[in-house]
């Protein structure tokens, strides 16, 4: 699922590649998809983006946003985009399709669930009353909180944030990944911080020192700018289907093996609705 350094590498990708090509073709809801969520009448995307231009992509946490003109394309984190040249091999299945004057073709295909939404600019402002689904809320904080690598995400916003008392009795998983508290620091990238900054998903916020306040606090910057350097993740995928170069110290793959710091056994439990990987010797509860 993308993610903050993915959506920030997309949107490069978009402005690099995208800005500039004249929007020819639009076909909507193409393979139906019992978890894609779309905003208002997908019949109307063809008479909001037909003849527009891609003037900007644009990172919201973990969402892509693509400006065309005055209308807004907005992608979540569970949506795959895909750019293909002119006259490529197109995907017989996919959820959405954008055709340019040049015949090469943006193409988006959803995982899980994700939304595809395509809503006029000045609408943006106004998600709750305009978007299908729940994800809306996703793009409403992404739009008002600062974006982490920016410098508006400062030691003073964050500790801010951890020092809140509804805070205090949360888990860092679900302090960091839960609630929009940070948009677009999901599950994925959430891992490899509690690694490297020597904390437990499931310790508390009020059991932490001031210390590990302040190395939580770097190591979500200086690894989610280490991550977006190196193109996202090994797990996700760039507009040409080129997976990035990070590779996570704690995932699926390194779950049952010996903690290169440690030698521990990497630990694998469900938690929160989903999965957590630690290790028990560098990451003591």
């Amino acid at each position: 699922m993308i993610e903050i350094p993915e959506a920030l590498h997309l949107a490069g990708q978009i402005n690099e590649v995208l800005t500039g090509k004249r929007i020819s073709l639009v076909i909507a809801d193409h393979t139906p998809h019992k978890f894609t969520f779309y905003s208002g009448d997908t019949s109307q995307y063809e008479n909001l983006l037909v003849g527009k231009t891609i003037t900007q992509g644009t990172a919201r946490g973990g969402m892509v946003e693509i400006k065309a003109e005055d209308a807004l394309l907005i992608l979540t984190d569970g949506v795959v985009i895909r750019y293909y040249e002119p006259d490529g091999n197109l995907p017989d299945r996919y959820q959405m399709l954008i055709g340019f004057e040049d015949n090469s073709y943006l193409v988006f295909s959803v995982r899980m669930y994700g939304g595809i939404w395509c809503i006029p600019e000045n609408r943006k402002d106004k998600p709750v009353s305009y978007f299908k689904g729940s994800l809306h809320e996703y793009y409403e904080g992404a739009l008002n909180k600062p974006q982490v690598l920016s410098d508006a995400f400062s030691r003073e916003y964050f500790m801010g944030l951890i020092q809140k008392e509804e805070k205090q009795k949360k888990s860092l998983k679900a302090f960091l990944a839960t609630e929009q508290t940070i948009p677009g620091l999901g599950n994925g990238v959430l891992q490899d911080i509690l690694y490297i900054a020597r904390l437990h998903p499931k310790k508390k916020v009020q059991e932490l020192t001031q210390e590990q306040k302040e190395r939580l606090f770097q190591t979500v910057k200086e690894n989610l700018k280490e991550v977006y350097q190196k193109q996202g993740r090994n797990t996700e995928t760039d507009l040409f289907g080129k997976k990035g170069e990070y590779i996570p110290f704690l995932s699926k793959d390194t779950a049952g093996k010996s903690c290169n710091r440690c030698d521990s056994t990497i630990q694998k439990e469900s938690y929160l609705g989903g999965s957590i990987y630690y290790c028990p010797g560098c990451q003591k509860l």
